[in-house]
């Protein structure tokens, strides 16, 4: 009899938060869809030292873009972009892109003159990435294609990187990158608490 109760109630529990769960009287953390091991509240903010390492190499950067003559005929990361204006599993899709051409154009910067600067950015920022790629949702890597918003920032990234020169890239790249740091990487990481 004791046992009866105990498994009665126990199977009322179970029903109960079934019901409650699927009315959404209880809030439920749902993961993004099609991510497999998306942990990234890690990266809300990244530790004084990291920044301080970001800061050294956008100096750098800069100092070694004044030398050049660079212009560019469009804008890769354009001011008014705002990955809150992206579904929430939209955003770490952007980030990805965002971060694949920063790793890209930062890379052949740090092969050519700028190595030891960029070492420990370029390694932080390959952790962030190896990271997102969890979070990307399994159909944007399988071929579906994007909408809204999210096509149209994934094309001009593409489209840079086809168009632009090395040194505007560089440039586009240098003027992103804490933008990248603080709000992109802490949006993505908020997941749906960034709004």
């Amino acid at each position: 009899m004791k046992l009866d109760l105990t498994v009665g109630c126990t199977l009322v529990l179970v029903l109960m938060t079934m019901v409650l769960t699927r009315t959404g009287a209880v809030p439920v953390s749902t993961p993004l869809p099609g991510a497999r091991d998306c942990h990234m509240a890690q990266f809300k903010s990244l530790s004084p030292q990291e920044m301080k390492a970001f800061k050294r190499a956008k100096d750098a950067l800069e100092e070694s873009l004044s030398l050049k003559n660079w212009s560019c005929s469009s804008r890769p990361f354009p001011r008014t972009r705002d990955l809150r204006q992206l579904q929430v599993w939209e955003r770490p899709v952007a980030l990805e892109a965002e971060l694949s051409l920063t790793l890209k154009v930062l890379g052949t910067v740090a092969n050519l003159t700028l190595g030891d600067i960029l070492d420990q950015p370029l390694h932080t920022l390959r952790h962030i990435h190896a990271k997102l790629q969890a979070c990307v949702p399994a159909q944007s890597t399988a071929g579906s294609r994007p909408q809204g918003h999210l096509r149209l920032w994934l094309h001009r990234l593409h489209e840079a990187q086809k168009k632009e020169s090395p040194d505007c890239l560089e440039a586009s790249v240098t003027f992103n990158l804490f933008r990248l740091l603080t709000r992109d990487l802490k949006c993505v990481a908020s997941e749906d608490l960034c709004v």
